[in-house]
């Protein structure tokens, strides 16, 4: 009985409560910079000789065997499975975990499936199937798949309409901003961008200076381009006059995506301190995305997606009747709101994206009943 137990909540218990429960959104992460990259230092020499083969990658696992989809793949008791119904039961799983049981998880996956199938048809020989727990527990667990499929397809078809997504591009246009601008890179000592074939290494203090007189150039009427060409240690850009693809907000290094978004068309910077030496920079232009044009992205974002979802849900269940003697009053302190699981997202989030589970995860739902012989 212990052994039964351990395994229900396994697949029943444990995966209500996954269904039940639904992550956030993960924060965006950190925009990398626009700046020239870094190059990758050399590597170390060891001072030990190293065995050959010792710092070979390993293999790569080998692909899964594909058979005939009628195939019988798995026997347990009174269950036998075809390789069709066995890919049938990983559809039936968040999509997260499929690739995995399709894969290197293949065999851990049937083993739990052997356990399921063997202990179930011992609890019906024991006539468990018949008890008012065993009723209990399995209409919720019903109850439960029902309403993560409802909740699939509300996200489904859950729209942002336009005022909604016209709300956000105002609340957020700056957002929508972009700069096209010249800049001259003077590496100093410590840059991570390499020093020219034959210049001569510049202090931080040497490199201040020469940016300086650059500047002053500049301000005297020299031409930008022309300067960038020769005076840049910006390969990426010198050889277009210093010109860089236009940009949004946060795209580069902090110090260079302030001074760039201050300045006006035509304006030309002092030098400004990054970890890559100094820059000189020039704006030549600022653009604004249009409503129409970032619309399609918007009414994808998943906090204008989700809040329709919520309205939805919420709608469904504001007739919901609960005992105030019985529940007690609403505590001050809301605790985390639970949420029915929806599909993964696929969609670029306003603030990307949800990491892979660094271990194997134990089957997240209850497979269907196969067909018995």
């Amino acid at each position: 009985m212990e052994n039964m137990n351990f395994l229900y909540k396994l697949l029943i218990i444990a995966p209500t409560a996954c269904l039940l429960a639904q992550t956030p959104p993960a924060p965006a992460p950190t925009p990398t910079p626009a700046a020239p990259p870094a190059v990758a230092p050399a590597a170390p020499k060891l001072a030990t000789p190293v065995p050959p083969g010792l710092l070979t990658p390993p293999p790569a696992p080998p692909k899964p065997v594909q058979v005939p989809p009628d195939r019988v793949v798995l026997k347990a008791g009174s269950v036998t499975l075809t390789a069709a119904q066995f890919d049938e039961i990983i559809k039936g799983l968040p999509e997260r975990f499929q690739a995995m049981y399709r894969g290197p998880g293949r065999k851990q996956f049937a083993d739990t499936l052997v356990q399921l199938y063997i202990l179930s048809d011992e609890g019906r020989r024991r006539k468990l199937d018949e008890t008012h727990a065993y009723k209990v527990q399995s209409t919720l667990n019903d109850d439960n798949v029902l309403a993560s499929m409802i909740r699939d397809q509300v996200v489904a078809e859950a729209k942002v309409d336009e005022a909604d997504a016209r709300k956000y591009y105002d609340e957020h246009k700056d957002t929508y901003e972009q700069v096209t601008a010249r800049h001259i890179l003077i590496r100093a000592k410590g840059s991570p961008r390499p020093v020219k074939s034959g210049a001569k290494e510049l202090s931080d203090e040497e490199a201040l200076a020469k940016a300086n007189d650059l500047h002053k150039r500049i301000l005297a009427g020299e031409d930008f381009a022309t300067l960038a060409k020769a005076e840049s240690d910006d390969p990426g850009s010198a050889d277009n006059g210093g010109l860089l693809p236009a940009f949004p907000r946060g795209q580069n290094v902090p110090s260079f995506d302030q001074v760039a978004f201050k300045l006006k068309p035509g304006e030309v910077s002092e030098p400004v301190k990054s970890q890559f030496g100094y820059h000189i920079i020039k704006v030549e232009a600022h653009t604004t995305k249009t409503f129409e044009e970032v619309r399609p992205q918007i009414e994808k974002l998943p906090v204008l997606v989700q809040a329709r979802v919520k309205k939805a849900l919420d709608d469904m269940t504001k007739g919901a009747f609960y005992d105030p003697e019985f529940f007690g009053p609403p505590q001050p302190a809301v605790p985390p709101q639970v949420r029915f699981t929806g599909p993964p997202s696929t969609n670029p989030p306003a603030a990307p994206s949800v990491n892979p589970p660094a271990t194997t995860p134990a089957p997240p739902a209850t497979p269907p009943a196969p067909v018995k012989p």
